[in-house]
């Protein structure tokens, strides 16, 4: 057949190819959630398994490379991406075929998978239900993200079973209370891909998707994007302030600057249109990143001094 790929076909890419296909620069968006619920560990309990927590980080990153090869060549399919859209050009360059984005993903994700399960024998059942929710999110986020339900997709996969996960690998508890911490870094994530869909709603219009961007408009979609870059900071003072979270979370409010500017680049949107908010995403990511490091020092700075 004219669309097998033949083993020369893979042979043919650099490992610079292959590294630029699965987007190593977005992993961030899912390996902090498991740095600070490492430190979270690490804050609470005596002799957290560090392995597990290493292991979970590692498999996170396979996972989420996975997901986005998989996201990829759905969106190619669908025709979300296209030459004159934004993100990733690996596909609608010609530089990979469509397969070979297809079988890339079914390798990353059995190699995910024989991590996870080897994760699993070293902990418990809790773990394996945690795992079959994160790849049940892997395989049906195009499903679900062409009908407005992506921005809820990442919120699970990338903040509250990551948190939840490492956690109980690391100490054999479920520590429902780490959720405190999945909370603002799972917003500040799924603020990235919801400036990306407010950015792309002619776009997906014209693939005849559905986005929650679409779904309530620019004018609000802006809204939505500030408060979730915004609100993670009255959270953790809230939390602080209850007690729940050591006074050293205080540290998250050094971000708050990038994240001021992150929302007056938004606001822009109302007068310039799509193209002032062509590489918030990344500023969102950047964001995310220093938030998530905050919150893991301050962890560290809590069980170290008190």
């Amino acid at each position: 057949m004219a669309d097998r790929i033949k083993e020369t076909d893979f042979m043919k890419h650099p490992f610079k190819d292959w590294l630029i296909a699965v987007r190593p620069w977005s992993f961030p968006a899912s390996a902090m959630s498991v740095i600070a619920s490492i430190a979270y560990a690490y804050a609470h309990y005596q002799t957290p398994n560090w392995l597990n927590g290493i292991w979970a980080l590692l498999n996170i990153i396979i996972f989420h490379a996975a997901g986005n090869t998989w996201s990829d060549y759905f969106d190619y399919k669908r025709k979300v991406d296209a030459e004159d859209t934004f993100g990733v050009k690996t596909l609608t360059s010609g530089q990979f075929q469509p397969k070979e984005i297809y079988f890339l993903s079914w390798g990353l994700l059995a190699v995910a998978l024989m991590a996870g399960i080897g994760l699993w024998l070293r902990t418990g059942m809790p773990l394996l239900y945690i795992g079959v929710g994160g790849l049940a999110c892997s395989l049906l986020y195009p499903y679900l993200k062409y009908h407005a339900l992506g921005d809820l997709v990442i919120f699970i996969a990338y903040g509250l079973l990551p948190t939840l996960g490492t956690v109980y690998a690391m100490t054999l508890h479920l520590e429902p209370e780490v959720l405190y911490i999945a909370l603002p870094i799972g917003l500040i994530t799924v603020a990235i891909l919801h400036c990306n869909n407010t950015r792309d709603i002619q776009t997906d219009h014209r693939a005849r998707i559905r986005t929650i961007a679409m779904n309530i408009g620019p004018k609000a979609s802006v809204r939505l994007y500030c408060f979730e870059v915004l609100f993670p900071f009255a959270w953790m003072t809230g939390c602080i302030i209850a007690g729940i979270l050591p006074v050293w979370c205080l540290l998250v409010w050094i971000a708050f600057f990038p994240a001021l500017q992150n929302t007056r680049k938004a606001i822009r949107y109302f007068k310039e249109g799509s193209g002032a908010i062509a590489d918030l995403d990344q500023g969102t990511a950047q964001l995310q990143l220093a938030f998530s490091l905050l919150l893991a020092l301050s962890f560290v700075l809590a069980r170290l001094i008190g």
